[in-house]
C-alpha cells in the first residue's frame, strides 16, 4: 500500500481541530479516550488517531482498545482505520481477507495470539517497517536470540576489561581467543583484533565503555551492504539454495508473506522434488500464505519444474518466483550439478535469471555453516545470505566469520517460527545486541 504521507496527513491535519476539542472536553486526550457508545465509537477513534505519536504501535492501542477476540467489532475498527487513511477499499477488503483467513487456518482467536502478527502486517503494508517502533521490535528480539552467543562473548569481554589494567599484550591475546570460542573464527578474530589494537592506541581510548562502542562499529563493518539492484522485469526469480534442515522451506513462506503483505503477486515452485514431503510442505505454506504454486510429481526433473513455473509466472502475471530447491549433504557432487542445470534453465527461458540466488544457513550449526558456505559459493554465485534460528541458541559469532570470509551480505535474519519473525538483517544492531 504505501501510504505513510496519508497517515501523516492524518496526524497533522486534525491537530487544530482536535486541540480545540480537547480545550472544551479536557477529559480527552492523546493517552486514553475513554470507550464511546456503539453509535460514537467512530468519532472517538478517529480523535484518538489523530491525536496521537505518529507511531504504528500507537495508533495499535488505539484501534486495539476494547477488542479481546477476532470478531466483527474488530473488522469494522479495521475498515475504519483503512478508511481514514484513504486507502482503497479494495486493498483494505484484501488485507482483512487475507488476515482473517490466516486467523482460521491458525485457528487464533484472542487478541494475544494475534496482536503481533497484525503489527507486521500492518508495517508491510503500510511501509512503516522502518519506524523507530518496528525497529525496537527486532532489536529486543534480536538480542534475546543472541543470548547464547552474548554469554560467551558480551559477558567475557565485561569480565577482561574489568580486571585489565592495561590494554598489554596479554589483553589483546585473550580478547582473540574470547573471540575464536565464540565462533567469530580464527581469521575473523585475528583481523578484528588486529584493527580495533591500531584505533585503541591512537585513539587513545581507556574508558570500557568507549571500547566496546568501538568493538562494535568494527563488527559491523565486518558485514558487506546488499548491493543496489536495478528490478528486473517481472517476474523476478529467486533461487533458494541451502542444504536440509536449514529452515529453507519456512524461509521462502515468510519471504513470499512479505511480498504479499506489499502487494505483490508471488509464485512458488517446489523444486525439491526428492522429498517426498517437500512439495506438500510447501503447496501447504504457499495455500497459507495466498501465494501462486506450481509443482510435479514427486521424483521430477527439477530443472523441468523451474522452466514450467518460470513460464506460467510469466504467461500469469506475477511479480515475483521463489524456487525451491533440494537440499541433502552439500558434500554430494551431483546436488551441485542439479543447481547448475537449473539455473542454466533459467537463464535460458529468461536470460538474467535467476537474478538472486539466496544462500538459507541455520545459525544453531556454528562452524558447520562455515562450511556450507563454503562449498555452495565455491561452486554457484551466491548473492546474499539468510540466516535462521536465531532464537536463543544460536552461535551468532559464525555470522562474523562468513561475512569477513565470502564477502556475502546477509539480507534477512530468522528470529523465530512465525511470519513477523522473519527481519531486515542491520549489521548495526546485530553488533549492539551482542554486546550489550
Amino acid at each position: 500500500m504505501g501510504f505513510f504521507s496519508n497517515i501523516k496527513r492524518l496526524w497533522s491535519g486534525k491537530k487544530e481541530e482536535t486541540a480545540a476539542e480537547t480545550a472544551v472536553h479536557p477529559e480527552r486526550s492523546a493517552e486514553y479516550i475513554s470507550p464511546t457508545p456503539a453509535e460514537t465509537w467512530q468519532s472517538g477513534l478517529k480523535q484518538s488517531l489523530a491525536m496521537a505519536e505518529p507511531r504504528l504501535s500507537v495508533w495499535l492501542d488505539y484501534l486495539l482498545q476494547g477488542i479481546h477476540t477476532s470478531d466483527d467489532y474488530l473488522w469494522q475498527r479495521l475498515y475504519f482505520f483503512f478508511d481514514a487513511l484513504e486507502i482503497p477499499p479494495k486493498e483494505a477488503e484484501e488485507f482483512v481477507s487475507e488476515f482473517s483467513r490466516w486467523l482460521e487456518d491458525m485457528g487464533y482467536t484472542h487478541i494475544e495470539e494475534f496482536r503481533s502478527e497484525l503489527q507486521y502486517r500492518l508495517a508491510l503494508a503500510l511501509d512503516l517497517e522502518d519506524e523507530e517502533d518496528e525497529r525496537s521490535r527486532l532489536f529486543i528480539k534480536l538480542s534475546h536470540g543472541l543470548n547464547k552467543t552474548k554469554e560467551q562473548l558480551s559477558r567475557r569481554i565485561d569480565s577482561l576489561l574489568t580486571s585489565s589494567e592495561q590494554y598489554d599484550q596479554a589483553f589483546w591475546d585473550e580478547l582473540e581467543e574470547i573471540l575464536i570460542m565464540a565462533d567469530v573464527g580464527h581469521k575473523a578474530s585475528s583481523e578484528l583484533v588486529t584493527k580495533l589494537r591500531s584505533k585503541v592506541t591512537s585513539q587513545g581510548i581507556d574508558d570500557p565503555q568507549r571500547f566496546k562502542e568501538l568493538l562494535g562499529k568494527e563488527l559491523a563493518s565486518f558485514f558487506p551492504k546488499p548491493a543496489r539492484r536495478i528490478k528486473p522485469e517481472p517476474p523476478e526469480v529467486i533461487l533458494m539454495i541451502g542444504v536440509n534442515g536449514v529452515g529453507k522451506t519456512t524461509t521462502i513462506a515468510k519471504l513470499a508473506h512479505r511480498e504479499r503483505m506489499k502487494g505483490r503477486k508471488v509464485m512458488i515452485a517446489a523444486g525439491d522434488t526428492f522429498r517426498a514431503a517437500a512439495i506438500e510442505q510447501l503447496n501447504i505454506w504457499a495455500d497459507r500464505v495466498g501465494a501462486g504454486f506450481y509443482a510435479k510429481k514427486h521424483g521430477a526433473d527439477p530443472a523441468s519444474v523451474a522452466y514450467e513455473a518460470l513460464d506460467r509466472a510469466v504467461n500469469e502475471g506475477y511479480d515475483s518466483l521463489y524456487v525451491d530447491t533440494a537440499g541433502r549433504l552439500h558434500t554430494k557432487t551431483d546436488l551441485m550439478q542439479e543447481l547448475k542445470k537449473i539455473k542454466n534453465v533459467l537463464n535460458k527461458k529468461r536470460p538474467g535469471s535467476p537474478h538472486r540466488t539466496i544462500l538459507v544457513l541455520d545459525a544453531t550449526t556454528g562452524q558447520n555453516a562455515l562450511s556450507q558456505t563454503d562449498f555452495f559459493a565455491r561452486e554457484i554465485k551466491v548473492d546474499e545470505m539468510i540466516l535462521t534460528k536465531l532464537d536463543g541458541t544460536a552461535k551468532g559469532g559464525v555470522m562474523v566469520a562468513i561475512a569477513l570470509q565470502h564477502q556475502i551480505p546477509i539480507t534477512f535474519i530468522g528470529l523465530g517460527e512465525k511470519m513477523e519473525d522473519l527481519r531486515p538483517f542491520d549489521a548495526e544492531n546485530f553488533s549492539r545486541a551482542l554486546l550489550e
